[in-house]
Parts: C-alpha cells; sequence; structure tokens
C-alpha cells in the first residue's frame, strides 16, 4: 500500500474516446471505445512492460460499456461482454477473431447501452440503459431472466453486489436495490445529481461501507446497504465517472476534471492528471493492485506502484510533459472572473489545503493557468493552460469559412468528441437545430432540446451584440461543458420542451434526410486489417495492391470535406466509387462491411455514385448482388439500405432512386421485414421518409405513379411502426406516412379504410410515450379529419 502510482505504459491504438476499460489478470486488460471496437492488450514478457494489441470486437456503432467473466468450466478462457449504441449486448470468447460469430447476442434493450456487471459468482450479467431499464442475463442460457424497472431516467450504473442484490444508478438521482428476480427493494436518496457510478467497498474500509456511489455532483457517496449513509469522499471538481475497490482496501475514481484519485479512508492521497479532458474509466487488477484509465484522448494507460513494473523514466517524464502541455477548456473549470485571480507568487507563498487541489492563476501576460496540489511532494504542479471555451468569448468565432456569434459544442453522446452547433443572433433557433440536426444526422427527437438550448443560452443577447455566452451550468443542462441532447427526456434538468400549442408544425417533410456520420480512419483501416487478412489466407489475387492502398489513403480527405459541406464531383471521390464497387463485387460476403460503409458514404458525398455504371449494371444491381446477396448477414443489408437512402443527398442519386423504385422497393421489403436489428429498421424508415418526400414535390406528386408508390409505402410504413419498438423508427415512419397523406383524398381514405392508421396511430402513441410522437400523430389525425 505504500508509495505513489506511477505510469506502466500509454497504449495506443484506439481511434476516438476510450469509455470503458477492464483489468482481469495481471497479463491482459480490455478496452472498449467510441471507435466501436473492443481491444484486447497482452502483456508482454519485456522490462519495461510493454503490451500487444489486438481487436476482439468490432461492431457498427460506438461501445460504451464492457465487463468480463472470468474463466468457467464451460468457457475456459473467460467471456468479454460489450455493448453500447446499438443497444445489442455482444458476449465474445477473447480468443476469437472479431470476424467470427459472437457467443450470444443479447437483445431487449431499446436504446444505448452504458453499463455493464458480471456477478461475483459468475452467474449473470446486469446491463443498464438509455432505455430506463436495468436487465438480469442468465449465463449461458442467454435470456432476459429479469427487467429491473421503476427507473424515471437513463440507467447509468449497474452493480451485481453479490448473487441475490443488484444496485442501479440512475440519472433521476436516485439509488435502487433489486433483488434477482427484478423484485425492488428499497431506493436510496441523498445524490443531488445523477448517479453514474458504482462500486462495492472493501469489507476493510474504516467507514465500514457496503458500496460507493458518485456522479455528476462531484462527491463519492458510502453507503450501507440498507441506505444509511456513512461517509463522503470530497474533492474531484466536476462529474465522476468511474469507482473501483482496490485490493489495498483503498478506492480509485476517475472524472470529467481529468483526474483519476487514490482514496485512503476518507483522504485523497494521490491525484494523477491526464492529458485529456474526461476519464472515462478506471479498473483494478485484483491480482497486484495496478490500475487502468481510458480517456477521451484515445489512450489506455496503465500505473503501478511497484517499481519494476513502471515505465522508464523518460516515458514517465513524458506523460507528465503531456499534461503541462495541455489545454484546458474554460467550461471546465469555471472561472468566475479572472482578474480576480491571484498572481504566480500565490504558489510560493500559499500551500495546498487536500491532495489533488486545482488553483487557477493569472500569469503576467494574461493567460491563466492550472495547477495541482500534490500532498506527497507538498508542492503547486502546474497541470496545463486554460483556454477559452469556444462560443463564450462574446465575440464572432469562425467555423466553416463563416463567422457566427456562438459556436456551441454539443456532446451527442456523453463523452463523443463534441459536434459543433454554429448560430447567429439573426437565425431562427428551430432553423439552426434543423440544420445541424440534419448536417449531423441525428434524431429528429433533439430538435426541441437544442432549439430550447439555444434560446436558454443565448437569451438577453442582441444582434451585434452577443452576450457573453454559457456559463459552466447554462452551457450543459447535466453541469458539464458541452450539452448532451437525448440523455434523458424525463428529468428535470433538462430544459422544458415547448408546449404543443407553440411547437412548429412538422408535416409535411420537405428536405432529405441522410446517415453520414462515421469514423473514416476506422473504415479504412477495417478496409486494410481484411485486406492483409485476404493476403495471408492466399487469396492475394482478389486482394489491393500498394497502389489502390495508397488510393484509399488519398481519398480519405476530400471524402471527409465533401461529406462536411456539399456533394462534390472530382477524380478522387470517383476512384473511391470504383474501388469501394471492386471491393464489394470481389471480396466474400464476410468481407463486406466497411466497403459498403464506404458506398454509403460516397452516395452522400458524390454524384459519382449514382453515375457509375459497370457494363450494364448501375449502383443499385450491385448493392442488390452484394450488399443484399447473404439474408443472414443483416448489417451488410442497414448499409445496403443507407446507401439508398443518401442517394437522395444529390439529384443524380434521386433520379436513379426515383427511376429504379420497384427494384429498390422490392429489395428492402422482402429483406428487413420482421427485423429486430435496429440500425436497419431506422434506415428503411429514412429511406420511405426520403421517398415521401420525393413522391410530394412539385414534380412528383401529380404523376399516377405517385400515387401507386406512396400506397405501397403506406402499406409498408403502417406494419414497421407497428412492429417497431424504437422511438427513432416509429417517429421517421410516422413523418413519412404524415408526408405521403399529401398526396391526397385517395391515399387519405386508404390509409383509413384499408390500412387502419388510426388503429396504428394508437399503437405508436402506446409503445412510445414522446412528446414528439404525440406532435406528429396529432398533425396526422387533423389531416385525416380533414
Amino acid at each position: 500500500m505504500s508509495g505513489e502510482y506511477k505510469l506502466t505504459a500509454s497504449l495506443e491504438g484506439h481511434e476516438d474516446d476510450v469509455r470503458g476499460v477492464v483489468f482481469p489478470h495481471p497479463s491482459f486488460i480490455l478496452s472498449a471505445s467510441r471507435d466501436t471496437t473492443v481491444r484486447l492488450w497482452k502483456l508482454l514478457p519485456q522490462n519495461p512492460p510493454e503490451y500487444d494489441c489486438s481487436i476482439s470486437s468490432h461492431g457498427a456503432a460506438f461501445i460504451n460499456a464492457i465487463t468480463y467473466l472470468p474463466p468457467k468450466s464451460h468457457f475456459p478462457d473467460g467471456l468479454i461482454i460489450s455493448g453500447g449504441k446499438d443497444t445489442i449486448i455482444e458476449v465474445r470468447q477473447p480468443g476469437k477473431p472479431p470476424e467470427d460469430n459472437a457467443e450470444a447476442l443479447l437483445l431487449g434493450h431499446s436504446h444505448n447501452v452504458c453499463a455493464l456487471d458480471v456477478s461475483p459468482d459468475g452467474d449473470f450479467v446486469i446491463s443498464g440503459s438509455w432505455d430506463g431499464s436495468a436487465r438480469l442475463w442468465r449465463i449461458g442460457k442467454w435470456e432476459c431472466d429479469a427487467v429491473l424497472e421503476g427507473h424515471e431516467g437513463s440507467v447509468w450504473t449497474v452493480l451485481a453486489y453479490d448473487r441475490k442484490t443488484i444496485i442501479t444508478g440512475c440519472a433521476d438521482k436516485v439509488i435502487r436495490v433489486f433483488d434477482t428476480r427484478g423484485k425492488f427493494s428499497h431506493a436510496i436518496k441523498g445524490s443531488t445529481d445523477v448517479v453514474r457510478a458504482l462500486c462495492r467497498v472493501p469489507p476493510n474500509h474504516p467507514s465500514g461501507a457496503d458500496f460507493a456511489s458518485a456522479g455528476n455532483d462531484g462527491v463519492i457517496r458510502l453507503w450501507k446497504l440498507n441506505g444509511r449513509q456513512v461517509g463522503e469522499l470530497i474533492g474531484h471538481e466536476n462529474f465522476i465517472y468511474s469507482l473501483v475497490s482496490l485490493p489495498s482496501g483503498e478506492l480509485a475514481s476517475s472524472s470529467e476534471d481529468r483526474t483519476v484519485r487514490i482514496w485512503r479512508g476518507s483522504e485523497c492521497i494521490q491525484t494523477i492528471t491526464h492529458p485529456a479532458i474526461s476519464v472515462w474509466g478506471v479498473a483494478a487488477c485484483a491480482e497486484n493492485g495496478d490500475i487502468v484509465s481510458g480517456a477521451s484522448d484515445r489512450k489506455v494507460r496503465v500505473f503501478s506502484r511497484a517499481k519494476d513494473r513502471q515505465a522508464e523514466p523518460e516515458a514517465v517524464q513524458a506523460f507528465e510533459d503531456d499534461v503541462k502541455s495541455s489545454s484546458i477548456p474554460q467550461q471546465a473549470v469555471g472561472i468566475p472572473n479572472k482578474e480576480q485571480l491571484p498572481g504566480p507568487d500565490f504558489l510560493q507563498s500559499k500551500l495546498g489545503t487536500k491532495e489533488g487541489q486545482v488553483q487557477m492563476i493569472q500569469e503576467a501576460d494574461g493567460s491563466v493557468s492550472a495547477h495541482q496540489w500534490s500532498q506527497g511532494s507538498q508542492s503547486w504542479m502546474y497541470v496545463g493552460t486554460v483556454v477559452d471555451a469556444v462560443g463564450s468569448s462574446g465575440k464572432k468565432t469562425s467555423y466553416a469559412g463563416k463567422d457566427y456569434d456562438y459556436v456551441f459544442d454539443v456532446d451527442i453522446e456523453d463523452g463523443k468528441p463534441p459536434l459543433k452547433l454554429p448560430y447567429n443572433l439573426s437565425q431562427n433557433p428551430y432553423q439552426a437545430a434543423t440544420t445541424f440536426i440534419q448536417n449531423n444526422e441525428l434524431p429528429i427527437s433533439y430538435l426541441d432540446q437544442v432549439a430550447d438550448f439555444i434560446t436558454s443560452n443565448t437569451q438577453g443577447a442582441t444582434i451585434g451584440q452577443p452576450s457573453q455566452g454559457p456559463g459552466p451550468s447554462a452551457s450543459d443542462p447535466w453541469g458539464a461543458g458541452a450539452y448532451r441532447p437525448g440523455d434523458n427526456s424525463n428529468t428535470s434538468a433538462l430544459p422544458p420542451s415547448q408546449s404543443m400549442a407553440s411547437r412548429p408544425r412538422v408535416l409535411p417533410q420537405t428536405t432529405y434526410l441522410s446517415i453520414k456520420t462515421a469514423n473514416l480512419r476506422t473504415v479504412r483501416k477495417k478496409i486494410e486489417e481484411l485486406n492483409s487478412q485476404l493476403v495471408s489466407e492466399g487469396s492475394k489475387g482478389i486482394s489491393l495492391d500498394e497502389k489502390l492502398l495508397s488510393d484509399l489513403e488519398g481519398m480519405m480527405k476530400p471524402l471527409e470535406a465533401s461529406l462536411a459541406s456539399t456533394p462534390t464531383s472530382n477524380s478522387a471521390l470517383t476512384i473511391s466509387v470504383t474501388l469501394a464497387v471492386y471491393l464489394l463485387t470481389s471480396w466474400p460476403p464476410s468481407h463486406r462491411l466497411p466497403a459498403l460503409d464506404l458506398l454509403r458514404l460516397l452516395a452522400a458525398a458524390t454524384p459519382a455514385v449514382a453515375e457509375f455504371r459497370s457494363d450494364s449494371a448501375n449502383i443499385v444491381d450491385i448493392l442488390a448482388s452484394g450488399g443484399f446477396e447473404d439474408k443472414d448477414r443483416e448489417n451488410n443489408i442497414m448499409l445496403s439500405v443507407r446507401a439508398f437512402g443518401n442517394l437522395f443527398e444529390t439529384q443524380q442519386g434521386r433520379n436513379l432512386a426515383d427511376n429504379e423504385f420497384e427494384k429498390i422497393h422490392g429489395l428492402v421489403k422482402s429483406t428487413s421485414a420482421g427485423t429486430a436489428n435496429r440500425n436497419l429498421t431506422i434506415a428503411v424508415a429514412t429511406l420511405y421518409l426520403n421517398y415521401a418526400v420525393l413522391l410530394t414535390s412539385s414534380t412528383h406528386s401529380a404523376l399516377p405513379s405517385s400515387l401507386d408508390r406512396g400506397l405501397a409505402l403506406l402499406d409498408d410504413l403502417t406494419s414497421l411502426i407497428s412492429s417497431a419498438v424504437d422511438s427513432e423508427a416509429v417517429y421517421r415512419g410516422l413523418v413519412a406516412i404524415g408526408t405521403l397523406l399529401g398526396l391526397g383524398e385517395e391515399v387519405q381514405e386508404a390509409a383509413k379504410e384499408i390500412y387502419d392508421l388510426p388503429a396504428t396511430l394508437g399503437k405508436a402513441e402506446k409503445a412510445v410515450k414522446e412528446p414528439r410522437t404525440k406532435g406528429v400523430v396529432g398533425e396526422i389525425r387533423v389531416i385525416l379529419k380533414g
């Protein structure tokens, strides 16, 4: 228990935030990232320690939660269990390559999976989700055994406390205790904000606590299982994301304040500052007491108290230099008045009062530096320079070549590197919010929240005289430095939605939607990995040579630029289309996923996709044979449907989608009926919504074919809404139906008499209890009555 933790290794490989970490054994570490991968880091027999990285799982969406089942008789290597944005919990054996089938896929959650934990006896897994529920899954049985309900917000954290007891932490600020049958026992109140982390407290802890909790109020609370609070650990300056019990009897925590902190009893004894704003996760090795962290700078870091497991002094110094050179956004520290800060002499004349205390200093040149007190060395340590937050200076801010009064940070998924929301005071907030949502292919459900966010954070500002912008609390309803829409529509912390009377009309939809978000580096890297695999397997004849691999790398920047602005034609993108088609038509179905992902992005970025011809086949024919060929590969089908939807971004694409309606509709209808794949359902709803916009446009609405096509889509959409459980798919489907009703009385009568739309609307309202759903259902009912 003696000595301080020092860096063992900085592990690089992830291409986005490292959201979760697990340290099951001294020989390996697991990490989950927003780059859609789970990685396994194996310790090499070297000193100083080094790790070899391999990808264990490669999903289609952000992975936010990870846990590990220790070896059992049926699973001698244990099991890696992960979950994230796609709502699917994947169970995978560590030794299997990512292209192999998973051990199990656990289906049941309807929104982002953000928490996982395995029971101490390895009998069951607990999951928590933004859908407001926790679920219990029996190991080996792989079915949901119990649903833990009653939460009034997102279930951010779960703890399988023992073989009979489950604890959950929720965005509604309440901790709840259940048994393994899902029966609610009691609520524990006392947290003043969102509860994000839970852990067992070591049995020898001086507080006598059974478990600890932490969250957005920055306080670690120690509890008895009956709900009695027996202690508080205060020191963090911002959200606490993760807690872990150490074999030494201490606790470790990670936070939005850039730190991991070590707690002995009620005192913080060490603060490990990171060169990253968010330290999302911390985990401990039960065998040797080493710890691992995962952060927003994409790195996994290992720390040890044992000198023989620490990095060379040069590596430790490089880590400390990275911390000192990092910038800290002003919103993250909340400086009330820079002029009132002490000068550099404060650091020589004043001692800190506690480990990890942060002091801001106004330097002679007017800049602000941050310093942290080290109790061990009895000195202030320089930890970075404070910089103005984007959009908060009151000056015009340049973004994408234009000047704006504000450029807000919008964190779409609790930690995903923030998107930029530009806004001028001369704009209508709803117009700016709508443009932002469409440009970033976000759910339409965010419209009210983003618009309200803009309004609340520009109150009092006038054109030409912007206010000072949002303060630390105003900029984010949860209290951090960036707005996070959609976290929990049921909590009072969010800005209130507008009343139905003031809510803008949604119908008819007149703009096309696209699904363009992607990590191009991940797509490229996956293609390169599969290419190497083909070569090693003896299939060099269909692999990419060095020239084509160079073309692949060269297309990334032009594609990224086109996706961020408007579709364009250039030689690099035309070559990209040819390359994507080659991969799609030459590689086996098991290897086509990244090629399909690339092609669906190109469909939105350049008309070259719609104009492509190979012999007599167009891109629809190519997708029909390359993306829909294997009906067991739903992700291939899903990306193909996304590609069809993205064709509507260009005039050439709309013409092709119009001319090939029967073929596209037949493919989608036959392969998506009855699917439980959330992403596929949303892709289908988006495609049909785009067709609805096309069919009701001034150039199409009077055509006889538009009526026939509208009725065919109406049939599919009523079936989709009746069976779908995902709120976004239901909403997009409803908007598509409401838009199609603009084709006239014949469609409206068919909707009522043939397709029983009124009953479908009732089902939608009952299944998805959201204001936006109620709003569009109300608009459709008005149209039907008219």
